[in-house]
């Protein structure tokens, strides 16, 4: 069960050093079809974090390429850092309004790129590893024990809305939108091995669909198996308990998913999700994750956006060039 506590930084296990929290802030310009990621990922054994700020509205394959893309590493933590209000060097501020529930976010890289929002929940954290909350996990069925290697030894998901402002070297674009943001603590290896697909689909605020999926790299990512998820609707959780999909790709980026997940309550949910961008956001060395803002449509015919983000290692990708 995920508690206040767990938006703060958390005790190191050991004296590894690739001990690793995180958090994602992922958000959409709807109008302008802009994926919008802001990302930290904090090595308290070191002392030291990395940043990446990224905004993109097009099919690219460099990160040059994207509307923006700002990647530092090394960032100094500095003595009592806090990770519920933090400011970094490199112009990003977070401060947790309520922990776990609302947020205010601030980017400037003092350049004319801005980026100011405020998150708030419209569902508890959603804890991966808690039968209470996930069926899968609960059954122990095939994959529940999945944790993306160490690296989601802790981990929480949670959908809410985003309102706020980007600024875009000067052009300025206010937005508002449903999507979904994490928090992961545990080892995370800079040579990473494991796939995944972490993706959802925001219909409105009474209805969206969040799933996290693994696949076999070897095979080529095509087939796609649950490990956790839920679907929030009218303000009610339900864990995902079965899930499997398809993933359409050019190269490894993926072009459309077709999935179908059933929750706890045995209601089946068909989504089909068409790829509006393309992006190789390199989360931290040595991984890449195929990143695509989807248009997403469900077997009744609603609309909705978000965003799936596939993940592999540099080492399998090399392997298979």
């Amino acid at each position: 069960m995920i508690t206040a506590a767990d938006a703060a930084l958390h005790t190191p296990t050991s004296d590894d050093p690739t001990w690793a929290e995180t958090n994602f802030f992922g958000f959409y310009v709807p109008e302008l079809g802009l994926n919008c990621g802001v990302y930290t990922l904090f090595r308290a054994n070191l002392g030291v974090g990395l940043s990446t700020i990224c905004m993109n509205s097009k099919r690219v394959r460099a990160p040059w390429e994207a509307d923006y893309c700002d990647l530092q590493m090394h960032i100094p933590m500095g003595p009592d850092f806090d990770l519920c209000d933090y400011r970094l060097a490199n112009g990003l501020s977070v401060r947790a309004v309520e922990p776990n529930m609302a947020y205010e976010v601030d980017f400037s890289d003092g350049e004319g790129t801005e980026i100011h929002f405020a998150y708030r929940s419209l569902m508890p954290a959603f804890d991966i590893h808690d039968p209470a909350q996930d069926p899968m996990v609960a059954a122990a069925a095939d994959g529940s024990d999945f944790a993306w290697g160490t690296a989601y030894n802790g981990h929480f998901d949670q959908t809410g809305v985003f309102e706020g402002e980007v600024s875009l070297r000067g052009s300025r674009h206010p937005f508002r939108c449903v999507s979904t943001w994490d928090h992961s603590w545990g080892p995370r290896s800079e040579r990473h091995a494991h796939t995944m697909s972490w993706l959802h689909a925001h219909f409105s605020e009474d209805l969206a669909i969040h799933a996290i999926f693994d696949f076999d790299a070897a095979a080529g990512g095509e087939t796609l198996r649950l490990t956790h998820g839920y679907c929030l609707q009218d303000g009610e959780v339900h864990g995902l308990k079965a899930g499997t999909g398809k993933t359409v790709r050019q190269g490894w980026y993926p072009e459309e998913k077709v999935i179908e997940v059933t929750d706890k309550r045995d209601r089946t949910w068909s989504l089909r999700g068409q790829a509006l961008t393309a992006f190789p956001w390199q989360a931290w060395p040595n991984v890449v994750g195929f990143n695509a803002l989807m248009r997403w449509e469900d077997q009744e015919g609603r609309t909705g956006m978000g965003e799936t983000q596939d993940f592999l290692g540099l080492e399998t990708l090399t392997a298979s060039a």
